[in-house]
């Protein structure tokens, strides 16, 4: 396995064509792939800031997707990559949200821990409707201090 750096153009098409239940993202502030020994991409990391804004305080980044194809231990493997990427960059906390139904094996494999469970909700409201496309249930929230 082998990082490369990606497209926002070529992370969202693997997004779309191998995430479980999320869609590709708008934007993000970097992003990596891996390929295996023969080029092929099995994987994207994307990290954009978070989108909660009371946990946007700059020195904070979000990993918004972590898909693969289903190689084994892959998603460890890109955790970690983007660990010594953020703290390069100067970050002192990253954070990621899971599926309450999902064990975060990969996350705590790669040094994390849960740091919360949170309530699922669509961003809709009178004010400003919006059509959600993420799911809507529980999640965790799970943290690194870096």
């Amino acid at each position: 396995m082998k990082a490369v750096p990606l497209e926002l153009k070529e992370a969202n098409a693997f997004v779309a064509a191998h995430h479980r239940h999320n869609v590709p993202v708008k934007r993000d502030k970097w992003r990596f792939g891996v390929v295996d020994g023969n080029g092929i991409l099995i994987g994207v990391l994307q990290a954009a800031k978070p989108v909660a804004r009371m946990l946007d305080d700059g020195k904070t980044i979000e990993i918004v997707r972590c898909c693969t194809d289903g190689t084994k231990n892959l998603c460890s493997f890109m955790l970690g990559r983007a660990r010594r990427i953020a703290k390069a960059m100067g970050y002192c906390k990253m954070i990621s949200y899971i599926l309450e139904s999902e064990s975060g094996v990969s996350y705590s494999a790669a040094g994390w821990h849960k740091e919360a469970d949170t309530r699922g909700h669509s961003w809709n409201t009178p004010s400003r409707p919006r059509t959600t496309v993420a799911p809507v249930c529980n999640k965790q929230r799970w943290v690194l201090i870096l």
